[in-house]
């Protein structure tokens, strides 16, 4: 199976402008563009009101929001490998 590369946020949304701005209907632009249609749709779901600057934006705060996670989950690794290490030595 031949599988498409993913989009970056900025490419979806000049996408998305495209379709509004073609002549072609829905159907017709995502043939085009070797897209299906529902994916048309979860894209504009995500991205419509969006422009190029918001969705690096919004990038920039989703890798923001990833390295508070990362370090609780780190915190509570240690923390579960030392009380089984008190649990072995008791």
């Amino acid at each position: 199976m031949n599988r498409q590369k993913r989009l970056k946020p900025e490419e979806i949304i000049l996408l998305l402008r495209e379709c509004d701005a073609s002549h072609l209907n829905q159907e017709q632009f995502c043939q085009q563009k070797q897209i299906s249609v529902a994916t048309l749709h979860r894209w504009r779901k995500k991205f419509g009101m969006m422009d190029v600057e918001d969705a690096k934006r919004l990038k920039a705060l989703e890798k923001e929001n990833g390295e508070p996670k990362k370090m609780y989950a780190d915190a509570m690794l240690g923390i579960k490998v030392l009380k089984e290490a008190l649990e072995k030595k008791l």
